[in-house]
């Protein structure tokens, strides 16, 4: 995509097309709903609104919590284009674009962070606090959002969870042997490091530590940002090395494709292990 940084137009179309699909998809599912149904009259569009919880679709919310994913889903990209504005926006990536289409194009790098990873720059030139806040981004799921929740609301929840818990004891043992997806991710990324060490201690610039945890957070969130190859950055030159058009994971070794294979399919299964990891008390 970044030979198109300049046109705003197939931008801004992309940026509306992510958002749709993805985050705030439940959110213009119910104004959909809502809209056929002031047009049409229909009791039905009515009914689905006030049972979403009994009709089971995940991707229909409840009214409070739309409205709060749509706030949340907007917090997080303001506070992503503030940043990527206040540091990028005189940089060699933004050169020989006009206001707008600088604008246009930090609003397309920061939109894609939450699911389709395309990128109008090259984000291995970008600071390490944007990338840092990338990575906390591609790690969310795409329904995150801040919930408020009652105290009495919490405390029937626990107690139904006990209950639970007194009935189905195997399913409580299962629950306490397993980690939370961070810690997963952190033996992924330890292993990773593990897998490429001779290349990380050859090639340190390109093989560093924040460009894997980049292309495993990416892979975990099915995202596709990655900080690319660069032979430029070798610190021994020479050799056959040439440029290719394919992410940093390409130079891995077998041993490493193979992980981040593993970690692209616990990703897509992330919502069987989100409650992982409370058996762990730190205190």
């Amino acid at each position: 995509m970044i030979v198109f940084k300049k046109n705003s137009g197939i931008l801004l179309i992309l940026i509306s097309q992510i958002l749709l699909g993805n985050t705030l998809y439940p959110v213009c599912l119910r104004l959909v709903i809502w809209s056929l149904g002031k047009i049409t009259k229909r009791r039905e569009f009515g009914y689905l609104l006030r049972n979403c919880k009994e009709i089971g679709y995940d991707h229909l919310l409840s009214s409070v919590r739309s409205t709060l994913l749509g706030l949340t889903v907007l917090g997080f990209i303001m506070v992503q284009l503030v940043l990527f504005c206040s540091l990028e926006w005189n940089s060699e990536a933004m050169d020989g674009m006009t206001l707008y289409q600088k604008f246009v194009a930090a609003l397309f790098q920061v939109v894609n962070s939450r699911h389709a990873g395309e990128s109008v720059v090259d984000i291995s030139t970008i600071s390490s606090a944007i990338l840092v806040l990338f990575v906390i981004m591609m790690y969310l799921p795409p329904y995150t959002s801040f919930l408020p929740i009652n105290y009495k609301d919490q405390q029937k929840k626990i107690l139904s969870h006990d209950n639970n818990n007194s009935i189905g004891g195997r399913k409580s043992l299962l629950e306490c042997f397993m980690f939370s997806p961070l810690s997963y991710l952190s033996i992924f990324i330890i292993l990773i490091s593990i897998t490429e060490r001779k290349n990380m201690k050859d090639d340190p610039l390109n093989f560093n530590v924040l460009n894997v945890i980049i292309e495993v957070i990416s892979a975990y969130g099915n995202v596709g940002f990655s900080t690319g190859y660069s032979c430029k950055r070798r610190l021994h030159q020479g050799g056959d090395c040439v440029d290719r058009c394919y992410g940093f994971s390409g130079k891995w070794s077998s041993q490493g494709k193979f992980i981040l294979i593993i970690v692209m399919f616990f990703g897509r299964l992330k919502k069987f292990s989100l409650k992982g990891g409370k058996a762990w008390k730190l205190s």
